[in-house]
């Protein structure tokens, strides 16, 4: 726990958002489990980032960015350092638009769904894909989230990124590391926004796209329960990690008040007042018997925070 005064009257000092000092995580991660970090602060713009990044690397106490909770699983001994949310960090606009094209800059902490209906009001294609998928476009960015054919990458131009001192600096597509899930950063990057190309479409196709998408997602997941999103990657070259849990008879397995899904394979769910350790539970379960039946290596799409 942080117990320096100093250093916590000054994090309050840096920030003009919310400070919060020994926070459950349950109350700000969509699946609702998980410890108490020693601090959670709310920056409220670029420049207290930059200032409490740049105080807390002074101070060699760890931090790690968050965004909207959907992609985090904080496990029940909490998270001992700060906990930095982009949340407030939320500003979007539609720049360099001409008959064909435009671009969308958002912040990191954007919500994700925000952005897909900003670009459906102004008639503009390209980002369809992600309509339904939970998170900022931070966090989107990060993983290169992808669904129905398409990935974050395929519609990034640039990105604002800040580094361990506060140092702000843009990195176009073509320089950056994209993978299967996930973009490659230096240690301590921290994604402050990006811009993404659209082009111009027919406003009809663009809502029928996005309907219809949100029903499929509606009908396939556990959407009902509080949940992190899928667990596992898709392994590569396989059946999708859903399909493969599905037929080892897996959906339905519980420990404690969490749940595999009985919808779909790739979800845990909170059945209420689950802990961080039923959650984990299941995933290792599920790790095992899937190598043990399949010979195959399931990666969590997830991130595991924190101590037991």
């Amino acid at each position: 726990m942080l117990k320096d005064e100093t250093v916590k009257n000054k994090l309050k000092d840096l920030v003009s958002g919310n400070v919060l000092f020994d926070e459950p995580m349950e109350h700000h991660t969509s699946i609702g489990v998980g410890g108490k970090v020693d601090a959670l602060v709310f920056p409220s713009n670029k420049e207290e980032l930059s200032k409490t990044i740049a105080y807390l690397r002074y101070c060699r106490i760890p931090s790690m960015p968050i965004g909207n909770g959907t992609n985090v699983i904080v496990k029940d001994g909490g998270y001992r350092g700060v906990l930095i949310s982009m949340k407030r960090l939320n500003t979007m606009k539609i720049t360099d638009q001409n008959a064909d094209r435009a671009s969308i800059y958002a912040d990191a902490g954007v919500i994700l769904s925000d952005m897909v209906s900003l670009a459906a009001r102004n008639s503009l294609s390209g980002i369809e894909f992600c309509a339904g998928i939970p998170g900022s476009v931070g966090g989107a960015v990060k993983m290169n989230a992808g669904a129905y054919g398409g990935e974050i990458k395929d519609a990034v131009d640039t990105i604002n990124l800040m580094n361990q001192n506060g140092e702000i600096t843009a990195a176009g597509k073509e320089s950056l590391k994209f993978e299967y899930r996930n973009l490659d950063l230096p240690e301590g990057m921290i994604i402050l926004g990006a811009s993404f190309l659209f082009r111009q479409g027919l406003p009809e196709k663009i809502q029928s796209r996005i309907a219809e998408i949100l029903i499929t997602r509606g009908k396939k997941h556990p959407l009902e329960y509080r949940n992190a999103g899928s667990i596992f990657k898709n392994p590569r070259g396989n059946v999708p990690a859903g399909e493969i849990i599905d037929t080892l008879g897996l959906k339905g397995i519980r420990s404690g008040n969490a749940m595999i899904s009985e919808k779909h394979g790739n979800f845990i769910i909170n059945l209420g007042g689950a802990r961080a350790k039923d959650i984990i539970d299941l995933i290792q379960l599920a790790k095992r018997r899937v190598m043990e039946a399949k010979g195959v290596t399931l990666e969590t799409e997830v991130k595991i925070i924190g101590e037991d």
